[in-house]
């Protein structure tokens, strides 16, 4: 994943708002300046044809000449009427400006005298070369101050942002309970403060969750670590005189609660590398031949207890001494349940895309308020095992990681345990 790009947002935000203002302006500006130029024209235009109009009219009046010059003559019009007979009235026509001829009809002195007007067109550029350094004298006084009024209003738009700075940090240095419960969870800036809060949520559940375990797991430590050390100065003070009998019990009860704990750290290790994310290695491996294994242990350990096999061999791609860890935790934990006269069935199944094992014992099957809690890290029901069969608490926890882990699950049905995984 690539890393977060961190430059200022107040920069950021600044630098949009006035990259889009400018463009705005600059927009407004050449629409202002081609709709001025637009109605100049119209204008001027206007003003001319109304002059000729004038003047058409005036000749058919039999206007004398000089009087009809005169009365056309407009600010900003040069008038120049050429008679038939060759004279010019009027003022000289200019070299610069907008043209306009007209040919008049009327009375024998004016019948086809050329009419030129000439419209003085610096007028109309300058005010345009006026509108532009207003345009851009005003475009950049208004992004001056847009950026002030940014940098003003993003101090204030950004203050649930420092809160939640603030709060991070402080939980970072220890503080907890701390949350910044918005009021509108359904803006932007509440959404990402309820996730905030949602988030301190789960690590503070997540921190509480494993002080616990560790002190549970300290606690269960202790107490076969208290046995070896105990059986051990026991076994020092142990004079030459001592009967036989006495120092072997004493090396007995040695082993026995060094195993102990050795198998507690073996199930913590287990738990470390579920946590961390176990590598497997798949390959072929049939559920109901380590089923009958399974059941020919429990018979071993167990001459008494009733031990059945059923359903078709079933095969899945998973690796074979994870899922045998499975079982074996289930068949112990089925034992417990069922008590060494009790009976155990193995049931093998399959559908289109899955296999499954079920595990029932005829135990008195845990109630339905536990069936998730058994799966919890250190927990024991009173029907469960006890620290007496050697159970650490941590049996079913390490199976459902590993069943989840070949992407399956292991659940609870009262007295059935049920292990389901995809057949790929």
């Amino acid at each position: 994943m690539s890393a977060l790009r961190t430059t200022s947002l107040r920069r950021r935000v600044t630098l949009t708002a006035l990259l889009v203002v400018g463009i705005v302006l600059v927009a407004l500006g050449f629409t202002v300046a081609a709709v001025f130029t637009a109605q100049g024209e119209r204008n001027l235009n206007a003003l001319l044809a109304g002059r000729v109009q004038l003047a058409q009219q005036l000749a058919r009046e039999n206007v004398a000449p000089a009087n009809l010059v005169r009365r056309i003559d407009a600010r900003g019009v040069v008038v120049s009427l050429r008679l038939p007979s060759g004279e010019t009235i009027g003022a000289p026509e200019p070299a610069d400006g907008r043209r306009v001829t007209a040919v008049l009809s009327g009375p024998p002195r004016l019948d086809g005298a050329e009419l030129v007007l000439t419209a003085d067109t610096s007028l109309f550029a300058g005010a345009e070369r006026t509108l532009a350094r207003v345009l851009v004298i005003g475009g950049l006084v208004a992004i001056a101050v847009t950026a002030f009024a940014l940098l003003l209003g993003m101090r204030v738009a950004l203050r649930p942002l420092d809160r939640m700075t603030a709060l991070a940090r402080s939980i970072a240095s220890g503080s907890r309970g701390g949350r910044l419960s918005p009021s509108r969870p359904d803006t932007e800036l509440g959404r990402t403060a309820e996730a905030f809060d949602e988030m301190l949520d789960a690590l503070e559940a997540s921190e509480e969750r494993m002080r616990t375990f560790v002190a549970d797991a300290a606690h269960e430590l202790r107490t076969p670590i208290a046995g070896v050390r105990a059986a051990a100065e026991a076994v020092l003070e142990l004079g030459p005189e001592a009967a036989p009998e006495q120092r072997e019990r004493l090396e007995l009860l040695l082993v026995r609660e060094s195993q102990r704990a050795g198998r507690l750290v073996e199930d913590l290790l287990d738990l470390a590398r579920i946590d961390a994310g176990v590598r497997l290695e798949r390959g072929p491996v049939r559920l109901r031949e380590l089923a009958r294994t399974q059941a020919d242990r429990l018979r071993l350990l167990a001459p008494s207890l009733t031990v059945r096999v059923s359903g078709p061999e079933t095969e899945v791609n998973a690796e074979e001494g994870r899922i045998t860890q499975i079982l074996a935790n289930l068949a112990d934990n089925a034992r417990n349940a069922a008590g060494d006269n009790g009976t155990i069935e193995f049931h093998c199944g399959q559908s289109a895309d899955a296999v499954s094992l079920e595990i029932t014992d005829s135990g008195p099957g845990v109630p339905e308020a536990d069936r998730e809690r058994i799966f919890g890290r250190l927990v024991r029901l009173d029907t469960g095992r006890g620290r007496d069969r050697g159970g650490s608490g941590l049996g079913l926890t390490i199976a459902r990681g590993l069943a989840r882990a070949h992407g399956g699950e292991l659940s609870c049905h009262g007295a059935t345990f049920r292990l389901t995984l995809p057949r790929g």
